[in-house]
Parts: structure tokens; sequence; C-alpha cells
């Protein structure tokens, strides 16, 4: 549907609106990444955590492998190798866990910034637009169809603000009544307007 910003005040606030609308969806959609990638940094400790009892436990066994492998008292030097790297692996573990959990943080406050806002578009202003749509759509086939014209001039009589139909005529429903051909144009022509269409061409 084509928009005619210039001529018709309906047609620039819907498209104003629309506008509006992806700005406030890009900002939230750029708030929630922020706040998500900010969050994460609270993991950089837990990965050097697990980087670091990681590595200590590969060469704490590698070291315990060596040391096992001296005769006679091989086993009895291993022992304590062995519980350090198991310390270390369980460091490294406590590493891991706290990247998970900082990670499920920054996931659940990204999503909570998002809900409000989009909950205002999916709730609030996308079924306003689907009804303008809607309505629209309907005019515009009216205004194509052989007795549109006099439908919409009759909705025009039941849904514009009295003072823009006065200024069709001051008795614009007696008017209407004795199919005063002006005026049921200019009551279509009005009802189109209001609803971002041009008139149609006579």
């Amino acid at each position: 549907m084509k928009i005619y910003a210039d001529r018709f005040p309906t047609a620039l606030r819907q498209f104003v609106t629309d506008l509006l609308v992806v700005v406030w969806v890009y900002a939230a959609v750029r708030a929630a990444m922020w706040l998500h990638d900010l969050v994460q940094k609270l993991a950089v400790p837990g990965q050097k955590l697990a980087g670091a009892g990681g590595g200590l436990a590969d060469n704490l066994a590698d070291a315990g492998g060596k040391v096992g492998r001296v005769p006679i008292v091989g086993d009895e030097l291993t022992a304590p190798f062995e519980r350090a790297a198991e310390a270390a692996r369980s460091m490294a573990d406590a590493g891991r866990e706290q990247q998970d959990l900082v990670g499920d943080l920054a996931l659940a406050l990204a999503v909570a910034v998002l809900i409000f806002p989009l909950g205002l578009v999916l709730f609030g202003w996308l079924p306003l637009r689907v009804r303008w749509v809607r309505r629209a759509s309907a005019a515009r086939a009216l205004r194509a169809a052989p007795a549109g014209r006099d439908l919409l001039a009759l909705r025009a009589l039941v849904s514009q603000p009295l003072g823009q139909l006065t200024r069709i005529d001051p008795d614009v429903a007696e008017a209407w009544r004795r199919g005063d051909d002006s005026t049921v144009e200019a009551l279509a022509a009005l009802e189109l307007r209001g609803l971002g269409l041009r008139p149609a061409k006579r």
C-alpha cells in the first residue's frame, strides 16, 4: 500500500510511528546485547581459573607418571601428585561452573531487558497496525467498487470528526440523504484521507 506522507496526515503519522517502532526495537536489542556482553566479562576470572586448574592438573599428572617409574618407592611418591592433580581438576571445574553461571545470568538479564519493549510492540503497536492495515485494505477495495463511494461516505458520517464533516456542508447529513453528488464525493474522500489513501479519481 502506497503512503502519501506529504498529502495525507494519517499516512504520515503511520509512517513516523512505524519508524519510531523500528528505532525502539533496535535500541532495545542493542541495549540487551550491551548488557549481555557486560555481564559476560564477569566470566573472565572463571576462564582463567579453568585454564590454570586444567594446566596444573595436566602437569601434576605428568609429573606423577614420571615419578611413578622410580623403582621401589615410585607408587608411594605418585599419591601426592595424584591428590594435587585432583584438586587442580576441581579448581578447573569450579572455573567452568562459574562461566556457565555467568553465561546463564547474562542471557537472563538480556531477555529481561527485551521483554518490556518487545511486549509493547507485540501487544500494543502490532494489533493497532494490523487493524489499520485491514481497514485501509477494505477501504481501498471499496474505492474501486461501483458503489464503494456511497459506503465510504456513510462510513465518514459515522466515524469522522464533526468539525471536518461540517466543513463539507453545514447540514452534511441532509445533503447526504439528498444524494448530493459533491457531498458524497467529499465524504468518501474524507474517509479515504483519514486512512492515508488517495481519493478515487473520477
